[in-house]
């Protein structure tokens, strides 16, 4: 308490006649203030600031390494990629070698999911169908990612005329669902009679696309105003070097998303195809092959259907977990806190 204080200067106290008249007395109230040693702020709000900024990617990267999403969904597709690119590590039998004589039976020794009405070898047909199963989903993504990605890029940086061609263009092909499309173009003699993996990916590309090119068009409109792009243009860089160099790098972040998410919806459509005999000559093991084979067996032996598309499930889950992990961690304002 301040030593000015005194019980007739209180002003707490009713009002003096001598305090109506004009005559008001202050006082004066000391402040406390804590020894700086007292507190602990000093070490919670200690910033280093020698420490470099993160960048996106490396920010990213920092909150991912802390998700049980991403770290499932990552390992799964690491083991999924391995039994694609070296099935021979995974089963010792040939997928090809089939006899009569085992049309139909169960499980035994060696052979630990049944076999196939031709008498082929179950668990080995899911083991080698992976890969052109994969190899589907990662070439069409790739595929999407470049000419959608070049369309939705010139689209928005540029605008105009271009932007409305490519809008207008990318309107038609969004307005064909894409296993439909697929459809027609896969009955067409030219891919009719010379379907394989390529003319599946071919035709999945040429459907694809627009949702690629919609994002990346957003993106690059919300980026090609920034600052830096600007200051770049300022020290004499070219407006397409900007693009390539600055804007295009910055809008990466939601395409990725929306491609991992895309590559397994390209896999349910490849084996779609061939359930319906569109897809991949029966020539090529795949999910979508061995599943359509299994339809005769699906009363007496539904473990013929089961297990491949087990493995479709299993894959696609995990591009779509990989995504939504991605999702997270690239988009700030989707991040859980």
């Amino acid at each position: 308490m301040s030593e000015n204080f005194t019980p007739e200067n209180d002003l707490t106290k009713p009002a003096t006649p001598a305090a109506r008249q004009g005559k008001v007395s202050t006082r004066v109230i000391e402040h406390y203030v804590a020894p700086l040693e007292e507190t602990p702020l000093a070490a919670v709000d200690k910033v280093d600031v020698t420490a470099a900024p993160l960048s996106l990617w490396a920010d990213a990267w920092k909150n991912l390494r802390k998700q049980p999403l991403f770290i499932i969904s990552a390992l799964l597709i690491v083991l999924v990629v391995v039994v694609a690119a070296f099935p021979q590590l995974f089963a010792n039998v040939e997928p090809t070698s089939c006899t009569l004589d085992d049309s139909g039976e169960g499980a035994r020794a060696g052979h630990p999911l049944g076999f196939t009405l031709q008498g082929c070898d179950v668990y080995a047909r899911v083991i080698y169908g992976t890969r052109a199963s994969l190899m589907v989903g990662i070439f069409t993504t790739i595929g999407v990612v470049v000419l959608g990605g070049i369309m939705g890029a010139l689209a928005g940086y540029y605008g105009g005329w271009l932007d409305a061609i490519l809008a207008r263009l990318g309107d038609i092909f969004f307005a064909l669902p894409l296993i439909l499309g697929a459809i027609i173009i896969m009955q067409l003699p030219a891919f009719r009679d010379n379907r394989s993996v390529w003319t599946v990916i071919v035709t999945l590309v040429a459907f694809g696309w627009p949702q690629i090119a919609r994002i990346t068009r957003g993106a690059v409109i919300e980026n090609r105003n920034a600052d830096f792009v600007t200051a770049s243009k300022a020290l004499g860089l070219s407006s397409f070097r900007a693009l390539v160099k600055h804007v295009i790098p910055n809008s990466m972040a939601p395409v990725i998303v929306v491609a991992s998410i895309s590559l397994g919806t390209f896999i349910v459509a490849e084996a779609t195809l061939s359930f319906l005999g569109l897809g991949l000559p029966q020539s090529v093991m795949s999910w979508g092959n061995d599943i359509s084979d299994a339809q005769p067996q699906v009363r007496n032996n539904p473990a013929v259907l089961l297990w491949p598309a087990v493995a479709l499930s299993i894959t696609v889950l995990s591009f779509i977990m990989l995504g939504d992990a991605l999702r997270d961690a690239l988009d700030p304002k989707a991040r859980k806190r």
